[in-house]
């Protein structure tokens, strides 16, 4: 019979707390949060997507560029989808499966599936990213056929414990 180390209960807590963290991740970009998802990242953490083109380093370039980015939407809907967890020490990597709809201002829109290949560190506060490479797996740029419904008052309740969040919407 094999013995479990103790240690396996740090990487089962590990696994979780990255899991977390890449759903804050989708969560933050859902809700235009862009102050929390580069909160998400290292100081010099980045978010690399070439199929945009796309490239941001540093906490104020991902904030910034989200910012940019996400004022061209007509709506956006994110799901990731649980993929690899690698573990190795005070690092890990792994890969997020990710599902997205979107129609921008101009008129672009599509149905895409994805790949977020991650690099993470532990540090003080928590599980962070110290990098994501977006991959399109899959890109059909076909119409719609939904829409985004109009914008009906003030968004749910923040997440508990955001603070920032509940100010900003008062």
């Amino acid at each position: 019979m094999r013995e479990k180390p103790v240690s396996d209960f740090q990487a089962i807590a590990d696994r979780v707390e990255i899991e977390a963290l890449r759903g804050e991740f989708t969560d933050a970009v859902m809700m235009r949060d862009r102050a929390r998802l580069s909160s998400l990242f290292t100081p010099d953490g980045a978010l690399r997507m070439p199929n945009i083109p796309a490239e941001m380093v540093g906490r104020e370039q991902i904030r910034t560029e989200g910012e940019r980015l996400q004022s061209q939407w007509d709506f956006f809907v994110q799901t990731t989808h649980a993929g690899t967890i690698q573990l190795d020490g005070d690092t890990a990597t792994g890969r997020a499966y990710i599902q997205e709809l979107a129609r921008t201002h101009d008129g672009r829109q599509g149905l895409n599936y994805a790949i977020y290949h991650d690099r993470y560190q532990r540090t003080g506060d928590g599980w962070k990213f110290t990098e994501r490479v977006y991959e399109i797996r899959y890109l059909d740029t076909s119409p719609l056929a939904g829409s985004a419904p109009p914008a009906a008052g003030a968004p749910a309740d923040p997440p508990a414990g955001d603070k920032d969040a509940a100010q900003r919407q008062r």
